[in-house]
């Protein structure tokens, strides 16, 4: 029996080390195929020109590479998109977990789940057909396909996301401290704020991080809604276009091989080393969090 149970482990261990190894394969072999197709573009295109250029013209004669504008377009819709989406996302986490009656939790919660399955052409469409008039009548702006409206839609995209995440983090707070914390006398929300949240920070900024990873890397909605103008944005109403609208837009109508399709692979390897570096970074933020927390507790 314990020649079986050794044989388990080690036939259990030796599978997830294979998956291990067949995903970080993958994540290589990727890696290394944006490398290889973005590598010809830098040979007539200086990687300054095209980091800090401000026009994207690549089609005219001769062609102009610079994505500045895409890169700003990414990144204001990812931070108004979050600035809207994690406050509304952590208070409902908060309240269906910690303040919610038991039915009215089994109520919200399918709802918030079913949301966050919505296909992002559908929500791409509402912003689209809904939103962006009554933006122009609201606001009296000359479109409303633009940066507040593709960031309102993607808010709308990782509330759930946040919020799922989240309550569950709170969720697996153990009960032992939220009733040892009440009974030294502490209100309801005292040990929301005091306890209940120390003690679930790092999930709730893995929670945070997903949601935002979501924003930055959605590619139908700001392609429907953003505006698609290639420009940097001086107002919130103004058109936008993030690098990965820009990838879809034009990848099927670049020659192979061309200067262009070149360029749009290099967009997408400065979008692939901005995810990774953010990630990084979300996850010295969560782990300093995860020792914070242990320590007030």
């Amino acid at each position: 029996m314990i020649f079986n149970r050794k044989t388990t482990e080690k036939t259990v261990h030796s599978m997830f080390f294979l998956i291990t190894t067949v995903s970080l394969t993958v994540l290589s072999l990727i890696m290394l195929f944006l490398f290889t197709e973005s590598i010809p573009l830098f040979e007539t295109v200086s990687i300054k020109d095209f980091l800090f250029g401000e026009f994207w013209y690549p089609t005219d004669e001769p062609a102009e590479f610079g994505i500045l504008s895409l890169i700003i377009g990414s990144l204001y819709v990812t931070i108004i998109s979050s600035v809207i989406a994690i406050p509304l996302g952590l208070m409902t986490a908060i309240y269906l977990a910690e303040i919610a009656s038991e039915r009215m939790a089994e109520i919200v919660k399918p709802i918030v789940e079913m949301l966050a399955s919505l296909p992002s052409i559908v929500i791409g469409f509402f912003g689209m057909v809904v939103i962006s008039p009554l933006l122009q009548e609201t606001f009296d702006v000359p479109i409303g396909l633009n940066l507040f409206n593709a960031s309102l839609m993607l808010a709308f995209m990782i509330i759930p996301t946040i919020c799922s995440l989240s309550e569950d983090a709170i969720h697996s707070v153990p009960v032992a401290l939220k009733e040892a914390s009440l009974a030294l006398g502490a209100t309801h929300l005292e040990t929301i704020i005091k306890v209940v949240i120390p003690a679930s920070i790092s999930g709730i900024c893995t929670a945070v991080i997903l949601g935002m990873s979501r924003a930055i890397g959605e590619t139908m909605v700001v392609l429907m809604i953003a505006g698609g103008a290639a420009m940097i944005p001086t107002s919130i109403f103004d058109p936008v276009r993030p690098m990965p609208a820009s990838i879809a837009a034009e990848m099927a109508e670049t020659p192979f091989g061309g200067e262009h399709y070149h360029a749009l692979f290099a967009t997408g390897l400065v979008l692939f080393i901005f995810t990774l570096m953010f990630n990084m970074v979300a996850a010295y933020i969560s782990n300093k969090y995860r020792q914070v927390g242990e320590a007030s507790l």
